[in-house]
């Protein structure tokens, strides 16, 4: 048998139909009683709603999470958390509130609790993404880590199914990367492999009955597993690449992983063949091309080009992904990059 470590989450997972409703005992213990809810403004409306629902548990509402955490942002959500003198975050919505979350947390290490409101998995993570002067960093800590995490599958029942399709894929693509990671083990792959399973049954019937009960709790398990893998495994080229397009070139996040699980899975494909088999046998044997179809028949965007990117884009995207070495199964070089990325610019099928 290999030699492996492994390091479970110690994060809180409460899963179930209407579960949100136990966030105020969930904010009780954790012996907190003066919680600031977090949000998009587009979910302000829901966000408030929370707040009045926790009633004397609320300090308020901030609701200005923006896709790829900049940091303003989050500096002026701390300016209210020092002023609401908040003792925890409860971050309701999607990737974007959740890094907010992360990214006060880390700073002041109160703690959160997160409420999914897509799949974007990155709530079980130690991981925060945030974005300065036109470049997206990574940083990995404990603080970062949410205390708990409250799936209730009913929150998703209105998530636009263009935004689950992108969204489920996201997710997708940890559970891939997490199959070929360097310090990949038996767990993290039997969570990555169950919850690509979990997405190639779900989205399917969400994009045919949108409000299908079990398969949205399907697919919120498979964010939970996918996410999982994220948190205990490190990423590659996949990754890299994202975080170049959206920290640059703002990209939309969820709709840029869509785009290029394909291709960053084809790019790696011989060097990780062994490692991607089980994933090749979900989705039809190839696992590029099999990504590929599979996110044509779910209708997700299969272009780069339509996110506004130009082919001038793509050399300077090619130059920061390739600046700065990272480990990566298959070796890369900025015209290998730039390759990929002209595929996945023109949105063609990857061999």
């Amino acid at each position: 048998m290999k030699n492996f470590s492994y390091r479970g989450s110690p994060a809180r997972i409460v899963f179930g139909s209407g579960r949100s409703a136990d966030a105020a005992k969930e904010i009780e213990a954790l012996a907190c009683k003066r919680a600031l809810v977090l949000a998009t403004p587009h979910q302000k409306a829901d966000a408030e709603a929370l707040a009045v629902r926790l009633g004397a548990l609320s300090v308020g509402v901030f609701a200005g999470a923006v896709m790829h955490t900049p940091v303003e942002v989050t500096e002026a959500a701390l300016h209210v958390v020092s002023e609401s003198r908040a003792d925890c975050v409860v971050s309701l919505g999607g990737g974007s509130t959740t890094g907010l979350g992360k990214a006060i947390a880390y700073r002041t290490d109160l703690p959160q609790i997160v409420i999914p409101t897509t799949y974007a998995g990155s709530e079980v993570t130690p991981i925060l993404g945030q974005t300065e002067a036109g470049r997206k960093t990574t940083v990995r800590h404990d603080r970062i880590l949410p205390e708990v995490v409250i799936y209730d599958p009913d929150l998703t029942l209105g998530l636009p199914v263009a935004m689950s399709v992108t969204s489920g894929l996201n997710a997708m693509a940890h559970a891939v990367e997490g199959l070929y990671a360097q310090d990949r083990n038996p767990v993290s792959t039997l969570m990555a492999v169950e919850g690509l399973r979990a997405f190639a049954e779900s989205l399917p019937t969400l994009v045919k009955s949108p409000h299908d009960g079990q398969a949205r709790a399907d697919a919120l398990y498979g964010a939970w597993l996918c996410g999982t893998v994220l948190g205990a495994v490190g990423m590659a080229l996949h990754h890299k690449i994202c975080h170049t397009l959206g920290g640059s070139f703002d990209t939309p996040h969820a709709e840029t992983h869509a785009v290029m699980l394909p291709h960053t899975a084809a790019f790696n494909a011989e060097a990780a063949r062994e490692e991607l088999v089980p994933a090749a046998q979900i989705f039809g044997g190839s696992i590029g091309g099999g990504l590929w179809d599979f996110a044509k028949a779910i209708g997700a965007p299969l272009s780069l080009r339509d996110f506004g990117l130009t082919e001038a884009d793509l050399d300077r995207a090619a130059a920061i992904a390739t600046e700065n070495p990272y480990w990566n199964p298959r070796p890369i070089d900025q015209a290998s990059i730039r390759t990929l990325l002209q595929q996945a610019w023109e949105g063609v099928r990857p061999d």
